[in-house]
């Protein structure tokens, strides 16, 4: 707003700047005029109509502004010419202040998409048919358009909280068809392979894996966790942020269930104790890439050194993130508690973990149910000879 309150002031010595509020967000846009006395009136009686035409919704961005760099993200389509396309485009500006970058950047993606297959038809006029119609020719999994459909239906949600169509034809729709199980993505490596592995680094690589093994942590998570993270008498560390590829600077968890505290098992605190002469005396970021002595930007670069290790001790190529996957197949079949590996690895339900890993629980341990039997099978054997039952 203008120093003195009233919306207008002189920009420069040809121009005067108008401030108003449209949709929620402060607009300032010049009008090309020397900025005398009589000017500033005339400015301060076109805001006036401004915003009386913002109250009555009658207000023409376009119209008032035609040449305004802000004309794309401000200008009102007449309804029944919005195109779906022209709705999700308008859905994506309003969102990006509000998401991560990673999501942003998968949302540009998915909106891409959607715009080239279904974006030239009229948003009124959406119905299930044709999204299902859509969806039958994308040569993609049920998961993948389940992704893709997820931020159609919110788009649309806010189109009808926008009033500008009456209901949201999403709102239940679920798209399935018949498709062969997908194999599973889990394929950890076994102890041998963990230890062929190991030999190929040193020093923080060395490090960077051997936690990676010991801990279950994303790819993500590793190369944002802090020295501060890190409580070394408890023997436990706080993941409460991850960095993509897509994103410069750490970012929140993938899911509010990543938050979470892990227990440090002893070759995981190992690896710490040897990181601690690299990168403990900076106080920020726990693992560096060796070769540039700066932290990870993301998994492309680790992916890469991954790669040529693997290959040079003979170790069958599986991806990075399998370290997690071991982690949790190691765990389980160890015979630790599901509850507890699904808090490790920062899983939103131990259903969800069961579901990933069930091939790794084991039916039963060789003492499976002796804890039991200890603790309270003697005591009531004793009890029952000390008072007997009487029968009849």
């Amino acid at each position: 707003m203008a120093r003195n309150g009233s919306g207008i002031r002189r920009a420069t010595d040809n121009s005067i700047q108008i401030e108003f509020v449209f949709q929620g967000e402060r607009c300032r846009e010049r009008i090309k005029t020397k900025p005398t006395d009589a000017n500033l009136s005339i400015a301060a009686q076109f805001r006036a109509e401004i915003l009386a035409a913002i109250d009555d919704n009658s207000f023409d961005y376009a119209a008032t502004f035609p040449h305004s760099k802000h004309l794309a993200k401000y200008q009102i389509i007449e309804v029944k010419a919005l195109t779906v396309g022209d709705w999700l485009k308008t859905w994506l500006n309003r969102k990006e202040p509000h998401i991560k970058n990673s999501t942003l950047a998968g949302y540009i993606k998915i909106i891409k998409m959607l715009s080239n297959g279904i974006g030239t038809l009229p948003l009124a006029e959406l119905k299930k048919r044709h999204v299902r119609a859509w969806c039958e020719t994308l040569p993609c999994s049920n998961k993948t358009i389940g992704n893709i459909i997820s931020p159609l239906r919110a788009a649309l949600q806010d189109a009808v909280d926008d009033e500008l169509i009456d209901n949201n034809p999403l709102v239940d729709f679920r798209f399935r068809r018949n498709e062969a199980p997908k194999p599973s993505d889990v394929d950890p490596f076994n102890k041998d392979e963990q230890a062929a592995i190991l030999s190929a680094f040193t020093g923080q690589h060395k490090n960077l894996f051997q936690f990676a093994f010991w801990s279950g942590l994303r790819t993500s998570e590793l190369v944002a966790l802090e020295w501060g993270d890190i409580d070394w008498l408890k023997e436990t560390v706080k993941i409460q942020r991850a960095k993509t590829q897509t994103s410069n600077k750490a970012e929140t968890t993938k899911t509010k269930s990543g938050t979470r505290e892990v227990k440090l098992l002893s070759p995981a605190l190992q690896a710490l104790k040897d990181q601690k002469q690299f990168t403990f005396l900076e106080g920020k970021i726990v693992f560096h890439d060796e070769r540039t002595q700066k932290p990870w930007t993301g998994d492309q670069s680790i992916r890469k050194l991954w790669t040529r290790a693997l290959h040079k001790v003979g170790v069958r190529y599986r991806r990075p993130y399998q370290t997690r996957h071991t982690y949790a197949s190691m765990m389980l079949s160890s015979g630790e508690s599901l509850a507890w590996v699904s808090n490790q690895i920062g899983h939103s339900s131990v259903l969800m973990t069961a579901n990933v890993y069930a091939t790794y629980i084991p039916d039963s341990l060789p003492d499976a149910g002796n804890n039991a039997v200890n603790l309270f099978a003697n005591e009531v054997f004793e009890v029952e000879k000390k008072h007997p039952l009487k029968r009849p």
